[in-house]
């Protein structure tokens, strides 16, 4: 997603209109702002786990990142996900989170994003259906934070989907995924 279009969706999010309250995401933003983590579930602020976290899922239908260590939860995350429909990736510019597991492949400390974790998408057999169906996979699948300049939105970014196919969390929730998951970890995201 373009930084240009970014602005545009993020600056249009409608304030007033979603089941979570101003005082639920002041709440939220509050918590994550001193180090905290906010528990979506319990509606809780918590001292937040060290890491690190050996796998990631997502839930798109949920609009739930979790993520984990030796089968435990350790944390999870309300997110912002593709505008697309709600179906897996077909091609560049559907807007779509792919679906299926993955891997991080890499850290970008230099993302037009508040700090980006690249996800392994497409995968080979995805390359290849997409060529039989004449189009380009797309890439540049990420799980990042908000665009750079635009991190006072904070959680109020998860009133609607707004990325191009990636999955958004806020920036303090970035930092501490980028510190806690490592290259290779596994991704598994699902409807």
């Amino acid at each position: 997603m373009t930084r240009a279009r970014a602005f545009t969706l993020l600056l249009a999010l409608p304030l007033g209109a979603c089941a979570i309250t101003s005082s639920k995401y002041s709440a939220i933003d509050s918590c994550l702002a001193t180090g905290q983590a906010w528990n979506y579930r319990s509606s809780r602020c918590e001292r937040p786990d060290p890491g690190p976290v050996d796998l990631i899922r997502v839930d798109k239908s949920a609009h739930l990142m979790s993520v984990y260590r030796q089968g435990r939860l350790v944390r999870e995350f309300r997110v912002a996900i593709g505008r697309g429909d709600p179906g897996p990736k077909q091609q560049q510019g559907d807007g779509r989170v792919p679906e299926g597991s993955y891997r991080i492949s890499a850290h970008n400390p230099n993302s037009a994003f508040h700090l980006s974790l690249r996800i392994g998408y497409p995968r080979p057999e995805q390359v290849a259906a997409a060529a039989k169906r004449g189009v380009n996979p797309g890439g540049d699948i990420m799980i990042h934070g908000l665009p750079n300049d635009r991190g006072w939105i904070g959680s109020r970014h998860t009133q609607f989907d707004w990325t191009d196919g990636c999955v958004a969390v806020t920036n303090r929730e970035i930092e501490w995924l980028y510190k806690a998951v490592a290259d290779g970890t596994p991704v598994e995201i699902g409807a």
